[in-house]
């Protein structure tokens, strides 16, 4: 007989330990974190490329009952952050709750027995409740590029980052100008032979401002924690700030002069320069704060290609305008599918569709958290709670906690399932889309991974992380359908 739990968690990053955490204190025992993988950690285990950190300081980037006061640098780096969430899983007890190797396959709303049936590569389980924490950045998108499986060499994602590929000496192409990329090109462009870099559209860089945090600081706010509380207090009030930057796409215009100014002082060629200067409104796209990328990009082993590509080849690329640059190493840093997650294809709900079905290209969820019509499922970081100015583990702890208060509602009221009614799902995504509308990121002249292919963002809550927090600080029985 199939294992029931009353509560199966999809992934072990910072939303599913997160989500096990609040469920532990809570009292609720009965339950798993399923991850495929070997190891928690998420996107903070898979993307371990050269220079991989954090572009939110380290004091923020952090569960805020878990401080951290042992950060080396003021914006931590991969492996920090990856030892900074199992020594909290254990230090939580919930270690033992997390079961490795189960890679979720399908899971399907029984309406009869009012729990998920879940199928996994070691075996069937049932769950009372299902939690989704995969997380956005997951699964790799991996372009259509002509002739790419014919490359002779070695090809790989930044998230797939292949250590036993050395690359000193080597004639690496780069594709993407993402976060990633940003990360990765200094630290390899000190060993390769040469380093094309291919680019779509130029991101907006501004300084990051990173530096080591010394050992006397470490030691004043492991001894004295509210001193780091309100360090943290005083970098969130910074970044909350900075979201007012974006709310109209004409802003942002003090961003602009520091990210053209910082260009200057970085690139003094003007043919490079020019290539690097976006020509769309600061925040369009996500921001990249890095102190040595566009530095990087003045080192005579690189060249910055800004036509398109064509084709690749056995050993090598072809341009849009036909130019053969040889080649024996392709980095692909081209990001996540964020608004096509897999996950989406596996989830069944009530009447038959999987999400991706009921979605159709377009991610859709109630606060971001429930969707009509998959009763007892919650997602955390779902539609509409990623962020262009602050740190997600914030909005993650938001849902965490609403997700904490439905199920107490649950146990009050003994209803065995609850969703989301159509009309306060559809309220909540007219107020996002109606917040959405003017902004930068809808109108600020730039084509960005936040769009989902009908063209809507469903990517970026477009409010601060305030307004996100205060209205999941309350579970709002009449916007539910409940079955006892």
């Amino acid at each position: 007989m199939a294992e029931h739990l009353r509560v199966a968690i999809i992934g072990a990053g910072f939303g599913g330990l997160g989500a096990a955490i609040r469920l532990k204190r809570d009292g609720v025992t009965d339950v798993a974190v399923l991850e495929r993988a070997d190891d928690l950690g998420g996107t903070w285990r898979d993307n371990s490329y050269p220079g991989c950190a954090c572009d939110v300081p380290s004091h923020l980037y952090s569960y805020s009952f878990a401080l951290n006061p042992n950060w080396s640098r003021s914006y931590s780096p991969q492996a920090e952050i990856w030892a900074y969430l199992r020594r909290v899983a254990e230090a939580e007890g919930v270690a033992d709750r997390i079961r490795y190797g189960v890679d979720v396959t399908a899971a399907a709303w029984n309406e009869s027995t009012r729990r998920w049936d879940i199928a996994t590569s070691t075996g069937p389980l049932h769950a009372d409740v299902l939690v989704s924490a995969t997380g956005p950045l997951c699964e790799p998108a991996i372009p259509k590029l002509p002739g790419l499986e014919s490359f002779a060499g070695t090809a790989f994602h930044s998230a797939r980052w292949r250590h036993d590929h050395d690359l000193t000496g080597r004639r690496v192409a780069v594709i993407g100008t993402g976060a990633s990329a940003a990360q990765f090109v200094p630290e390899i462009v000190k060993r390769v032979e040469s380093l094309d870099l291919y680019q779509r559209t130029p991101p907006w860089i501004l300084p990051r401002g990173d530096r080591a945090l010394g050992e006397r600081a470490r030691r004043l706010y492991g001894s004295v924690p509210g001193l780091q509380r309100a360090a943290r207090t005083g970098i969130y009030a910074m970044r909350e700030a900075f979201f007012y930057n974006f709310r109209a796409a004409k802003r942002g215009r003090l961003a602009e002069k520091v990210a053209l100014r910082f260009l200057r002082s970085q690139v003094r060629d003007p043919e490079l320069r020019a290539k690097l200067t976006p020509d769309y409104a600061v925040g369009c796209k996500r921001i990249i704060v890095s102190d040595d990328y566009l530095r990087s990009l003045t080192n005579p082993a690189v060249s910055v290609v800004t036509q398109g590509i064509q084709e690749i080849r056995p050993d090598s690329v072809v341009a849009a305008d036909g130019t053969v640059r040889a080649v024996d190493t392709i980095i692909l840093g081209t990001g996540f599918r964020v608004t096509d997650m897999p996950i989406a294809e596996k989830l069944v709900g009530r009447d038959g569709r999987s999400l991706a079905e009921v979605w159709q290209g377009s991610p859709q969820a109630h606060l971001g958290t429930t969707v009509s019509g998959f009763p007892n499922l919650f997602l955390i970081l779902g539609p509409n709670t990623g962020l262009g100015h602050n740190s997600v583990v914030i909005m993650i702890e938001a849902q965490l906690g609403y997700l904490s208060r439905a199920l107490a509602h649950m146990r009050r009221t003994g209803a065995s399932a609850i969703e989301p009614l159509p009309s306060a799902q559809r309220a909540w995504l007219d107020e996002v889309d109606r917040k959405m509308a003017g902004s930068v990121w809808t109108a600020g002249g730039c084509q960005s991974w936040y769009l989902d292919p009908t063209g809507r963002n469903s990517t970026l809550w477009p409010g601060t992380t305030l307004a996100f927090r205060r209205r999941l600080s309350r579970f709002r029985p009449s916007e539910y359908e409940a079955l006892i």
